[in-house]
């Protein structure tokens, strides 16, 4: 069983290096992209920042999240000052980095 389960771990973290694409920083048009690192407010008063990262990358506790997260899909594209609706509220980007 270790021995499969190795095996499997092996041919997935293979698979996943030959299709790694090296992606450069974002631009510098002012919106979100692609590994922007994100600073937005929440209807509740919280503030929360996050990078966008690939999937295998995310780990949201230590404040990165997948670009396919619906968080991360609905700041896509937007400015500072857009607002944007996250898990049915609404959450306004202050800062793109």
């Amino acid at each position: 069983l270790a021995l499969a389960r190795a095996g499997r771990d092996a041919r997935y973290y293979s698979a996943r290096h030959a299709s790694a694409e090296l992606v450069g920083p974002p631009p510098a048009d002012g919106r979100v992209h692609f590994g922007s690192r994100v600073t937005f407010d929440r209807d509740d008063g919280r503030r929360q920042t996050f990078r966008i990262v690939g999937e295998d990358e995310a780990e949201p506790a230590e404040g990165t999240i997948s670009y396919v997260s619906p968080v991360a899909r609905a700041l896509m594209g937007k400015e500072v000052g857009d607002v944007a609706v996250v898990a049915g509220g609404e959450v306004e980007i202050v800062a793109i980095g």
